[in-house]
């Protein structure tokens, strides 16, 4: 037991210096080629943060652990949205850029949605299902680059801080530090509660989501620190969209994924959870201490919550 609660020191050590490096690179390479910090923060970061994860859910589903599989992810994009944003909002305000509420948000909100539908449909997600999934991140990232590229030439960037090479490597050296130290943290956290007797579904929605949700959490919080608050929200927003439609994809394509009656719950939660922030969101394009008192709250109820129930 001692030498797993030294390995999550390590590992939340790991996490903090590998997200600091990341988002200096992250920003840096943003300027250098001209494209939107927000853009940045929606793919390379989003998609960095989230390695943990797509080795944690994708593992499962190769393994026909289908309930962490499933609920690592559920409980990772309620953690992102009313933790992550929830501590970050209290930490400085967040202004959320307009493209987030108008494009990005909104996009969210749909495929949770129709994730919902898949699962309360079948209690499953099938291999169709997931290949559709995959189908819309593609989608999704086209989307994004394209639009990026056509709005290149309107866009004023600040001088950057490392040239590219240097920005290169700190990209790289912050996610084996975030994936170092996710994986620590998880393996450690997941072995001290499966020794006191918890159930994997509450370990997947509690231990492993959370622990794998600690890059998007060290990552928002270093960047809203730094003043890089495009990242901070992208980030989360992106890892969400990432989450559901590459790792659920992915994992439903390899094995369906059959869902137990209580993960519904769960599901609903993170659909309002989305729509909350969403909501919040779009009222006055920034979130504040106010609202990330609100987002904690509901996050600890929930916790609270499935820990009674489990």
């Amino acid at each position: 037991m001692l030498i797993q609660i030294l390995l999550l020191l390590v590992g939340f050590l790991a996490l903090i210096k590998g997200a600091d490096f990341f988002v200096d690179g992250a920003a840096s390479i943003a300027s250098l080629l001209k494209i939107p910090t927000i853009v940045v923060g929606l793919t390379i970061v989003a998609f960095g943060t989230s390695a943990p994860e797509a080795a944690v859910s994708l593992t499962a589903a190769l393994n026909h652990s289908n309930a962490i599989a499933i609920s690592n992810v559920i409980g990772s994009n309620i953690f992102n949205l009313l933790a992550v944003l929830g501590i970050t909002a209290i930490i400085t305000k967040v202004p959320v850029p307009h493209s987030i509420v108008r494009k990005e948000f909104p996009f969210l909100l749909i495929i949770s949605g129709l994730m919902v539908l898949f699962v309360v449909t079948g209690f499953s997600l099938n291999r169709i299902e997931g290949i559709i999934f995959l189908g819309l991140i593609i989608f999704y990232v086209v989307w994004l680059i394209t639009d990026a590229l056509n709005n290149r030439a309107k866009i004023e960037v600040a001088k950057p801080a490392f040239n590219f090479p240097i920005s290169l490597l700190l990209i790289i050296g912050g996610i084996a530090g975030i994936i170092i130290g996710g994986d620590l943290v998880v393996n450690s956290a997941k072995s001290i509660a499966l020794s006191v007797g918890l159930s994997e579904k509450l370990v997947g929605l509690t231990i492993v989501s959370i622990g794998t949700s600690l890059p998007e959490l060290v990552t928002s919080v270093v960047a809203a620190r730094k003043g890089n608050v495009d990242i901070a929200i992208g980030n989360v927003v992106g890892s969400n969209i990432f989450n559901i439609l590459f790792i659920l994809g992915l994992s439903a394509t390899i094995t369906p994924i059959p869902v137990e009656m209580a993960l519904i719950t769960d599901l609903v939660v993170m659909l309002f959870a989305t729509g909350l922030c969403f909501f919040v969101a779009k009222l006055n394009f920034r979130l504040n201490k106010k609202d990330g008192y609100i987002f904690l709250a509901v996050f600890i109820t929930y916790m609270a919550y499935i820990i009674v129930r489990n």
